[in-house]
């Protein structure tokens, strides 16, 4: 998987604090990779409900991507989480809408597999303009 280099013009993720939540280390370092070729500052990532929860409470953040399956946990407690907050995220899952509880169903999904380049212009179009919260 390659990632994306903006060039040219400021990539919309330069200097956003992105939280990264995936229990699968290769998945967690490619997006790693692709979010730091994007010039964002990745916060994790982490691979458990516990680590993800303190980080979604602690950090300055602009975006957060989540993996729902943790470890046999899921990440609906960090999603709720940043939404109190007003931290816009989205899922990278392998389920369908359809299979997530109601209240979710209309939440942004990235599915598992993505390409690098889809990841980064999903969470740069979630990103306002401003600060992290």
């Amino acid at each position: 998987m390659t990632s994306p280099k903006v060039t040219g013009r400021e990539s919309p993720l330069a200097d956003k604090h992105i939280l990264v939540v995936e229990d699968e280390y290769y998945i967690a370092r490619d997006l790693e990779r692709a979010l730091r070729a994007a010039d964002a500052i990745v916060i994790g990532p982490v691979a458990t409900l516990e680590q993800g929860l303190a980080l979604a409470e602690s950090q300055p953040l602009d975006a957060a991507v989540l993996d729902i399956n943790l470890a046999g946990g899921r990440a609906f407690a960090i999603a709720d989480r940043l939404s109190e907050r007003a931290v816009p995220w989205t899922f990278l899952t392998g389920y369908d809408d359809w299979a997530l509880p109601a209240r979710y169903q209309a939440a942004p999904i990235v599915a598992k597999p993505y390409h690098a380049d889809r990841i980064v212009r999903a969470v740069g179009a979630m990103i306002p303009d401003g600060g992290p919260a």
